[in-house]
């Protein structure tokens, strides 16, 4: 499958063009409230790992006992990947879905999914109040087709979005949070591994998306502060 990855655009920016565009971001938004930020969708695609945690574990054993079975964790070489894209707001956790395998995330494919995911989503949270859907600047989302299709839409878009600014996408923490959850699960299989994320997204609280929405503006002043350079989140 191929897959557009934020890191995979870095090379595209000199790490000042980056700064740049990460500060002339955070000075369009700097006046922006806890409110105003609560009328944004943040999107992204991410990945999940069979057996993907990759944090140290320590096991008691007995003398001679190194290699017991009880004593082992279990890895493998090329384990399963699922690829998912997902939004979420102030009101809640959005759309999940799991994208198909072997397929390329391109303008086609995009547009589909934010027909299927995105639009129910606005829909649900938001009614006929208006909203802003924020993505980051990978060639399909940036597509004249995908821009042109969200203006049919009448959904605003967020940005333009600075490349390598995952500080400042309130999502890539939730994605952090659900990925340690769906590891605590220990799926063992494929199909166990898309329930598992399934089952662990929707429980998400409202209290806890909201908390991540309202840190915008701590993040959008601590880059400021920081002169465009990455800060704590």
């Amino acid at each position: 499958m191929a897959w557009h990855q934020e890191g995979q655009q870095r090379s595209h920016f000199s790490p000042k063009k980056n700064i740049r565009n990460r500060l002339i971001f955070c000075r369009k938004y700097v006046e922006w409230t806890a409110e105003d930020w609560g009328k944004v969708i943040f999107s992204d695609e991410a990945s999940f790992r069979l057996f993907g945690a990759a944090e140290k574990r320590i096991v008691r054993r007995r003398k001679g006992k190194d290699y017991h079975q009880s004593c082992v964790m279990p890895t493998v070489k090329h384990p399963e990947t699922i690829h998912v894209w997902g939004c979420f707001s102030s009101k809640g956790v959005g759309s999940l879905t799991i994208l198909p395998k072997n397929t390329t995330m391109n303008k086609q494919c995009y547009q589909n999914t934010l027909q299927q995911q995105l639009l129910p989503t606005i829909q649900q949270q938001f009614g006929e109040e208006q909203c802003i859907f924020q993505h980051d600047g990978a060639p399909c989302h940036k597509a004249k087709v995908i821009t042109k299709w969200l203006g049919e839409q009448y959904i605003d878009i967020l940005g333009p979005w600075p490349g390598n600014s995952t500080d400042l996408n309130p999502i890539e923490n939730l994605w952090s949070i659900l990925k340690r959850r769906v590891d605590k699960q220990k799926p063992t299989n494929s199909d166990k591994l898309q329930e598992v994320i399934m089952k662990e997204w929707v429980v998400i609280s409202q209290e806890l998306a909201q908390k991540l929405i309202e840190s915008m503006p701590s993040r959008i002043a601590e880059v400021k502060k920081q002169k465009g350079q990455h800060c704590k989140y």
